[in-house]
């Protein structure tokens, strides 16, 4: 997850801090899915032999992290786990992206599912870092998605349609889905609708979903001063463009929690918000920010523009259009949450009615031109603090069930998905 701004089958257990990760009972009238199709009981029973190494499988990722469009080694392990598990498999896609084609025995649907591969480069780390890290969870993203892949090659036999897997470069680049994209993935492949799944600060075993909602996107603009005073005015004006800003960056775990309550909560304080980064350099500034609803760059373009011209000789120029809010559709969002409450019980969803102010994602282009689902994968271990479980903090560590909880879950949902 992009920012610009300032991680064995589960037995019935409850988590102090919320979600209880059960598999239980929940949806077992759907266990075994429509005639002719992939069953929750078949997805569970093959996960079961997969789960250990997919943990395995994490943890070598995790220990060699690749910055954004460098991601080879990763790409390299992907390819080979496709290969092994028998799908058709194309490298060097749009950089260094990898496509796996699963084709089910049964006619139905072509659906893919989107994993991101790059690590956070060090500038992106909160608090700054020495090297790339997965301290987005992108090594998770890599797994599940790989796992989602195992678990349904082995049910081919009963599997409807054609599942493709994208693994990305360069999510944190914004980067990466363009690039597979221009390679031409969408229309030979196509894909009738796609999916994912990110880390989020939620208990391990609870997913989110972002129905009308989701992440915004990102704008910039640069402004350069003249004159003796120029340094001096491009610090005012840093505070003038920082003041339209109507959110702060987190500055404590305090601040993270009452974010996360905040996005849950209907028509509250960030379901519209500006968050802006703006700095002086000698005689220039350079800002960018980020806003909900994403019709808002337009007014907030305006008033930088009239505050760059309130400095004679200076005017506010824009790189290049806002890079487009990631808006998951509604009816597609509240789909996949009917699948997860039928499959792991009604606790395990949550609804966001806000969108995080301070991250991105490149998802937003994929969803431009298909329908599709984005959802929060909650990896937050009972207890741990929740910097452990939020993107791009130095101390991210999410709990490793989260890969079972993810694999189980979109396995299902791709499988319903490609049956119709």
């Amino acid at each position: 997850m992009e920012h610009a701004l300032g991680r064995r089958s589960l037995l019935a257990t409850a988590a102090a801090t919320g979600a209880a990760i059960v598999w239980g009972t929940a949806g077992q009238a759907a266990a075994d899915g429509g005639r002719g199709a992939v069953g929750q009981r078949a997805v569970d029973r093959e996960l079961a032999g997969v789960e250990g190494e997919l943990v395995a499988l994490r943890r070598d990722i995790h220990l060699h992290p690749e910055a954004p469009g460098q991601e080879r080694r990763t790409a390299a392990i992907v390819a080979r786990e496709l290969r092994a598990a028998g799908l058709t498999v194309t490298t060097g896609v749009g950089g260094t992206g990898v496509v796996g084609v699963l084709r089910g025995a049964r006619p139905g649907r072509t659906v893919a599912y989107r994993a991101d591969m790059d690590a956070v480069p060090p500038q992106d780390i909160v608090g700054g870092g020495t090297a790339p890290a997965h301290v987005c969870g992108h090594d998770i993203h890599t797994t599940v998605a790989i796992g989602v892949a195992k678990v349904l090659a082995r049910l081919r036999r009963q599997l409807s349609g054609t599942v493709v897997f994208l693994f990305q470069p360069a999510e944190e680049a914004l980067a990466g889905a363009r690039a597979l994209i221009d390679a031409g993935v969408l229309e030979s492949t196509r894909i009738q609708e796609i999916h994912a799944l990110h880390c989020g600060p939620f208990p391990v075993g609870q997913f989110a979903v972002t129905p009308g909602y989701g992440l915004p996107g990102l704008d910039r603009a640069e402004v350069t001063l003249s004159g003796p005073d120029a340094p001096a005015a491009a610090r005012r004006l840093v505070a003038e463009i920082s003041a339209l800003a109507t959110v702060a960056a987190p500055q404590s775990p305090a601040d993270l929690e009452r974010m996360v309550t905040e996005v849950e909560t209907p028509d509250g304080p960030l379901a519209r918000f500006v968050a802006v980064r703006a700095r002086a350099q000698d005689a220039k500034v350079s800002v960018s920010y980020r806003c909900w609803p994403p019709e808002r760059y337009v007014t907030v373009r305006e008033d930088i523009r009239r505050l760059a011209k309130s400095y004679a000789g200076s005017g506010a120029s824009f790189p290049a259009e806002p890079f487009p809010a990631m808006v998951c559709p509604e009816g597609d969002a509240r789909r996949v949450a009917h699948h997860l409450r039928r499959t792991l019980g009604r606790g395990a969803v949550t609804e966001l009615h806000a969108a995080f102010p301070f991250n991105g994602e490149d998802f937003a282009l994929y969803l431009q031109r298909l329908p599709g689902t984005y959802t929060f994968l909650g990896v937050r271990a009972p207890g741990a603090p929740i910097t452990t479980g939020f993107p791009h903090y130095p101390d991210f560590a999410p709990d490793e069930r989260a890969i079972g909880v993810g694999v189980r879950a979109m396995a299902g949902w791709i499988a319903r998905r490609t049956h119709g």
